[in-house]
């Protein structure tokens, strides 16, 4: 074990003591979380502004607080908040999922839609859509079980004396693709209408959501999303290694399956009512870690920079061919794809050198 190692195991292990410059960095992050929340928040109120109806944000704020009339309530309560809600709730859980399993494989490509997750969840929804007809709740149930099936099929096939990160993702990769060619033939087989249905809610979009779709997924996706967070500690402390984690009274592969099935979940959760969002949860973590120029994954940055991305794709997705709304995953996926083409850029010249 190094000296470096050393001492941050010895601080941990510490209650009561605090190595050099966690305060400090503790303050950077509270601060960088609030301003990317503030953001997101902003962003959300142009999202219930905009449209054939356009309102400030004066107006909206008015309104929040009670002082709309009937129109303007029915705008804002009932056929804009519900999006804007979605964005920022899902956005978070995406964030959090995507810097999980980019922690637990110190891979910045291990995410949920690139490990196979997403595409698994998606698999279950299908299945649910053509056999048994549908229903939100059937979607629902199909999405997660697909999920978690899939997570566990990946960490049983990635299994050597323990899950390592490199197998993990490189088994999710082939996962995936086999579920992807899988998801294909089910639209193939499928009657017209499911087809198209499956089609545009498989792009991930947040259009036609209401109340009464996202709040049962709210209600499963904020406490393990607070659960999560809770086991933001444990993840920091399986970053520096197994042996340092066990040394620390961690109990490493315990800690690690706990936290992929909280991750899946959100992550299906998700999926469940706006489709396979792809991207955020790849590119939100990364961007996080960026500006908060700190060793290791956070998980509260990493959910209001998830937030924040997602509102504002679905701005976007809003208004680039306004009155047409395009769905949310074809925004991201354009981020995602300019994300991906810099971050092999970099790891080529870093290996060139």
């Amino acid at each position: 074990m190094s000296a470096e190692l050393e001492t941050k195991t010895a601080a941990m292990a510490k209650p009561g003591v605090r190595a050099p410059g966690r305060v400090r960095r503790g303050g950077r992050e509270a601060l960088l979380c609030l301003v990317l929340a503030g953001l997101a928040a902003l962003t959300a109120l142009l999202v219930i502004g905009s449209g054939d109806y356009p309102m400030g944000p004066g107006e909206i704020l008015d309104v929040l607080f009670g002082g709309g009339q009937g129109l303007e309530n029915t705008i804002v309560f009932q056929w804009r908040a519900p999006r804007a809600v979605a964005a920022l709730v899902f956005g978070a859980a995406l964030g959090v999922a995507g810097a999980v399993f980019q922690s637990l494989t110190r891979n910045p490509l291990g995410s949920p839609d690139v490990i196979g997750f997403s595409t698994g969840a998606y698999t279950g929804a299908l299945l649910a859509l053509t056999l048994v007809g549908g229903s939100f709740v059937a979607t629902s149930i199909g999405a997660l079980a697909g999920g978690l099936l899939t997570a566990l099929a990946v960490y049983l096939l990635a299994w050597r004396r323990g899950s390592h990160g490199f197998r993990l993702i490189l088994v999710g990769i082939g996962v995936s693709a086999m579920l992807a060619a899988l998801n294909q033939w089910l639209v193939l087989r499928a009657e017209i209408e499911v087809a198209m249905a499956a089609a545009v809610w498989g792009a991930g979009t947040l259009n036609g959501v209401t109340w009464a779709t996202i709040l049962p997924a709210t209600l499963v996706i904020l406490p393990v999303l607070a659960l999560t967070l809770a086991g933001g500690n444990r993840l920091h402390m399986l970053e520096m290694g197994d042996d340092a984690a066990t040394a620390l009274g961690v109990p490493v592969e315990r800690t690690r399956l706990g936290m992929i099935v909280l991750a899946v979940l959100l992550t299906a959760a998700t999926t469940a009512i706006a489709g396979p969002i792809a991207f955020v949860a790849l590119v939100a973590p990364q961007l996080a870690k960026r500006l908060n120029r700190g060793a290791g994954m956070r998980l509260a940055p990493a959910a209001c920079m998830g937030a924040l991305l997602l509102v504002l794709s679905d701005l976007v997705a809003q208004r680039l061919f306004a009155p047409v709304q395009l769905p949310v995953g074809v925004v991201t996926v354009s981020i995602g794809g300019i994300y991906l083409i810099w971050l092999l850029a970099r790891e080529g010249r870093r290996t060139a050198r």
